[in-house]
């Protein structure tokens, strides 16, 4: 294995996945630390983990387990892939992990860049956009578990990090990568070993790409990882897939913008069940009734418990933060394990914390990497039997839970 990454959530694991496996590489995602080796023939493995809104403690902990068997399979860089809308709070987890990472492996020019220009996430004099919009007047600043309320990114890392934060300037990358190069020595000479480097184009990720060449950790979003694997010799090519027959269904948790706006957009033309919250949490509607609708009904039909910044205070205040978002994370994990038991083979998900919800649940360990459904969505099989298609919240087209279905296969 050449590149090992370690992921802080399952649907930015796919993401980094689908960026390497487009760009040649042989990839593979886990769900989790897996018990033994890797198969030989895999170059770049991609740890999924579920620690992104858990405790720091924990998710240093599970990190540096994610880093230890990479370096077992013999990795020679080390990719931490979070979010490209940097979702986090000021106690982490990114700057804990960034951190323990880098003292591991004794990495003192650590790029911080989530940049992902295909999906609108660009960096500007060290300020985090979505498409036109600051971060913090995105939506984002509306999540129910990362609320971010800041763009500066060299403030928010400063915020969590133990360690003095730099910045490469677009007007250096725009350079190329020995002027990036250049300026992160510098940058470390004065002292400062987490750097924010800007990204507005994916030229510029490319150039960041190279100036990364043997560096022992880098952090950031998929996007930085695109000039990753011309840095081992490989080129692109493309990504093979068997297109799965049977039932497709929807699974959405996701509260973003993007994903709600998806969801209008599916419901004026298939069927939808709405999921609530305090209906869960009493045991009157129950996953069994919920996976039996969707497996009955017929056409791409959608369980969703998405809801508008409101809506979300209200089931958050009468409930509590923790207890609601738990209790729907294991509510869709069910519903997954019911509905594969009767025979469903396209299962697609929205949401970070509903991915990983039910990839735990259906005790997927490995998913082999198919072809680009939209930007930082690949299709992903999990069996001779069932594909599934993870999307973050902010992802895809209006259209997204058509064209995912089409891409994973017919029914």
């Amino acid at each position: 294995m050449l590149l090992g990454c370690i992921g802080d959530d399952f649907t930015g694991s796919s993401d980094l996945a689908n960026t390497l496996a487009k760009a040649g590489m042989r990839t593979v995602q886990y769900s989790g630390v897996p018990d033994g080796p890797a198969d030989a023939e895999v170059q770049a493995g991609v740890v999924s983990l579920k620690s992104r809104s858990i405790d720091p403690d924990e998710a240093v902990r599970q990190s540096l387990e994610a880093l230890r068997w990479l370096q077992d399979q013999g990795c020679e860089q080390i990719f931490f892939k979070y979010c490209s809308t940097f979702d986090s709070t000021a106690q982490g987890n990114i700057g804990p992990v960034a951190d323990a990472l880098a003292e591991a492996l004794d990495a003192h020019k650590v790029i911080v860049c989530p940049a992902f220009p295909g999906a609108g996430r660009s960096i500007y004099q060290g300020y985090l956009f979505v498409k036109d919009m600051l971060l913090n007047e995105s939506g984002m600043e509306n999540h129910p578990l990362t609320p971010m309320k800041d763009a500066n990114l060299r403030r928010l890392m400063a915020a969590q990090s133990n360690h003095s934060v730099g910045l490469v300037p677009a007007e250096t990358v725009f350079k190329g990568a020995a002027a990036i190069a250049a300026q992160m020595e510098a940058a470390h000479t004065a002292g400062q070993r987490m750097i924010v480097v800007d990204a507005l184009r994916d030229a510029d990720l490319m150039e960041i790409g190279a100036a990364a060449k043997g560096l022992p950790l880098i952090t950031g979003g998929s996007g930085v990882a695109l000039g990753l694997p011309a840095n081992f010799g490989i080129n692109p090519a493309p990504v093979p897939w068997q297109l799965q027959t049977g039932k497709a269904v929807v699974l959405s948790g996701s509260c973003s913008t993007a994903t709600r706006g998806q969801i209008a957009y599916h419901l004026a033309r298939h069927a939808g069940l709405k999921i609530d919250p305090a209906a869960v949490i009493d045991g009157t509607q129950t996953p069994q009734d919920v996976a039996q609708w969707l497996f009955e009904t017929d056409g791409l039909p959608l369980a969703y418990s998405s809801a508008d910044p409101d809506e979300v205070a209200g089931i958050q205040a009468r409930f509590g933060t923790d207890a609601a978002a738990h209790a729907l994370e294991s509510f869709f994990g069910d519903v997954a394990v019911r509905l594969a038991r009767m025979g469903v083979t396209r299962i697609l998900t929205a949401g970070g914390e509903t991915s990983g919800a039910v990839v735990e649940a259906l005790n997927i360990r490995t998913m082999a990497i198919g072809p680009e459904i939209d930007p930082g969505v690949p299709a992903l099989r999990a069996s001779d039997t069932l594909v599934i298609a993870l999307k973050s919240g902010n992802f895809g087209a209006e259209d997204y839970f058509e064209k995912a279905a089409a891409v994973l296969g017919q029914g």
